[in-house]
């Protein structure tokens, strides 16, 4: 398969900070105790798709994800990690690296994604239709639209997210049209046009852009191109080619073919116009409708004005979320070593947890289910760790009491420490009878001994 793979894998996203560092960017959060980028790369691997450019936002930060990369996987995939300025957006990036692109077609994913869905089953999907781009939609997860970066803790009611309102043909093959971000809030009245005009196209507000697209190289190459301020992929390629998908038809059969409005706006269409859009797109269960409005009326060879716009739809049993916010980093961890630990890549003990052989616990110390206690850490007497992932080489004291929490890589926790609902960063040492709820504590930040936070972003000031 002719496919070349980009993941945008980001830098030391806002969002997640103080979680992330220079040390630890946004690919090697941990997840289970393995950097969340590690999710997105063995699924390619699994649909052989071994040609790959991981896209880093920052020098630094690229050389981070460059030494991980190339210490796990050096005979397994060929990378190339590519570092672009910060801050230049999804379709920035894709400008930054254009003359690495030389495949028919390219698959970008983000590198937060963490997912069961086969990236070969998008590709392939993509070719069977000849599209222009195929985006991945998934169901949207409970916890809400993590876009908004709630912190952990601080969202006790959970929901579905509404992340875009999306029109798709009766065959759910075709996107028709999309609105992502803010648009969705102040698409009600134009959405209401577009039902008028269109009648049988099916509207979704319930799936989710997974952020993982196929391009055909040629198209990508000549939007990005052409519009030089899109920045975003999900907020302004994606809706553009969908809405010139519609544009392209109607000019092909309308009379009068004024050209189209790259900004959407539908005021100035003309009846004319949105009947024959209606009439295309009752149409559009037919195999073929792009085709049969692809030549014109007088019935000569085809005129490739059309494209294709498609969906691959993960089924509803499918696991597919991105870590892109804090709360989104808590529930894919609890996540990942709960019901969808199929995705963890370990095997579970009869007591449904996961505790590494060199692990030693005190007396009476219990770890619940759904927990991991990684490499070489060390809890004292009369522990409890319920729903938590702990990382490797920690040291724990006695009377610790950790539920539902994230604690990194070498963390010292005294005697007596209550943390709930918070993440702990490496390298933190939490003095005795510390209480924490809610919390994210930076790495290398030192709580002292009796002291209360709750709701608190706690770290060091960047010197």
């Amino acid at each position: 398969m002719d496919f070349q793979v980009v993941v945008l894998a980001g830098g030391t996203s806002k969002k997640l900070v103080p979680l992330v560092s220079k040390e630890v960017p946004k690919a090697l959060l941990p997840v289970a105790n393995r950097p969340v980028l590690s999710f997105v790369l063995e699924q390619l691997e699994l649909s052989n798709l071994k040609d790959l450019i991981v896209v880093v936002e920052g020098q630094d930060a690229a050389l981070c994800v460059g030494g991980w990369i190339s210490g796990a996987y050096a005979d397994r995939l060929h990378v190339e990690v590519a570092a672009v300025p910060e801050d230049v957006g999804t379709a920035g990036a894709l400008r930054s690296i254009a003359h690495h692109l030389t495949a028919k077609d390219i698959l970008v994913v983000s590198g937060d994604l963490v997912s069961d869905v086969p990236p070969g089953a998008v590709a392939a999907a993509h070719r069977r239709h000849d599209a222009v781009v195929t985006a991945m939609l998934c169901s949207s997860p409970v916890s809400g639209p993590s876009d908004l970066g709630s912190s952990g803790g601080k969202d006790k009611t959970k929901k579905p997210g509404r992340y875009n309102i999306i029109g798709m043909d009766p065959t759910k093959q075709f996107l028709l049209y999309i609105a992502t971000g803010a648009e969705v809030e102040k698409d009600t009245r134009i959405q209401k046009n577009i039902l008028r005009a269109v009648g049988q196209m099916e509207v979704r507000a319930d799936l989710m852009d997974a952020h993982m697209y196929a391009f055909k190289r040629s198209v990508l190459q000549e939007v990005l191109d052409q519009k030089d301020t899109f920045q975003s992929l999900r907020q302004d390629v994606l809706p553009y080619l969908v809405r010139s998908q519609l544009k392209s038809e109607v000019l092909v059969n309308s009379a009068s073919q004024a050209p189209p409005e790259e900004n959407g706006n539908e005021k100035n269409s003309s009846l004319n116009n949105h009947m024959t859009l209606s009439r295309i797109l009752a149409n559009a269960s037919m195999p073929n409708f792009h085709e049969l409005y692809a030549s014109d009326h007088s019935g000569s060879s085809p005129v490739r004005r059309t494209h294709k716009c498609c969906a691959y739809i993960a089924s509803n049993s499918s696991y597919c979320t991105r870590l892109n916010s804090i709360q989104a980093f808590m529930d894919i961890n609890r996540d990942v070593i709960g019901e969808a630990n199929h995705l963890s890549g370990y095997s579970f003990s009869a007591h449904n947890n996961i505790i590494h052989p060199s692990a030693e616990l005190g007396l009476k110390t219990t770890v619940g289910p759904y927990c991991m206690l990684g490499e070489g850490s060390q809890m004292g007497d009369k522990c409890s760790v319920k729903r938590s992932v702990i990382g490797r080489h920690c040291r724990i004291g006695s009377n610790v009491k950790i539920v539902n929490s994230v604690v990194m890589n070498h963390v010292t926790i005294g005697d007596g420490c209550s943390i709930q609902g918070s993440v702990i960063s490496s390298n933190v040492q939490l003095q005795e009878r510390v209480v924490l709820k809610d919390c994210q504590v930076g790495a290398g930040f030192v709580v002292s001994a009796g002291c209360e936070f709750k709701g608190e972003s706690l770290a060091r000031k960047e010197k």
